[in-house]
């Protein structure tokens, strides 16, 4: 006999929860299943909208790679690097300094500002042929 109200209380607590997390109003199990059961068909539907919008963003930003201003400069013993883009992503200063070392160049001194747009000056030289890089 306790064993079946512990059931039934534990059934009520967890069609009252199942009630708050869909906003339904209805005291009915019937109805709260019902709008759970709606709320989960919304839920499945934002998931896939959502999975289009990001299979769209890397679609475009595939065919539109971020616009980017590079200039380059040639000083008495290196050069001089300006890059500027008005976006700024994840990764893209080190994709840019991953460049310069399979360039060969040697970066000396730079200044990067990567909050919202992404900015890089970068004074460097080559890399001497008989110089271990790794040391």
């Amino acid at each position: 006999m306790v064993s079946r109200e512990h059931k039934r209380a534990g059934l009520h607590e967890k069609l009252q929860l199942l009630r708050s997390i869909t906003n339904s109003h209805s005291m009915k199990k019937a109805s709260i299943i019902v709008d759970a059961s709606k709320y989960i068909e919304e839920l499945k539907q934002k998931v896939e909208r959502l999975n289009q919008d990001i299979t769209a963003a890397k679609t475009s930003n595939n065919r539109n790679p971020l616009p980017m201003q590079v200039t380059v400069e040639t000083l008495e013993k290196g050069f001089l690097i300006n890059i500027f883009s008005e976006k700024s992503c994840p990764g893209l200063l080190v994709s840019v300094l991953e460049a310069f070392q399979d360039l060969g160049l040697n970066v000396l001194e730079a200044r990067v500002s990567c909050t919202d747009s992404f900015r890089l000056q970068a004074v460097g030289g080559e890399v001497s042929k008989h110089l271990n890089p790794f040391i």
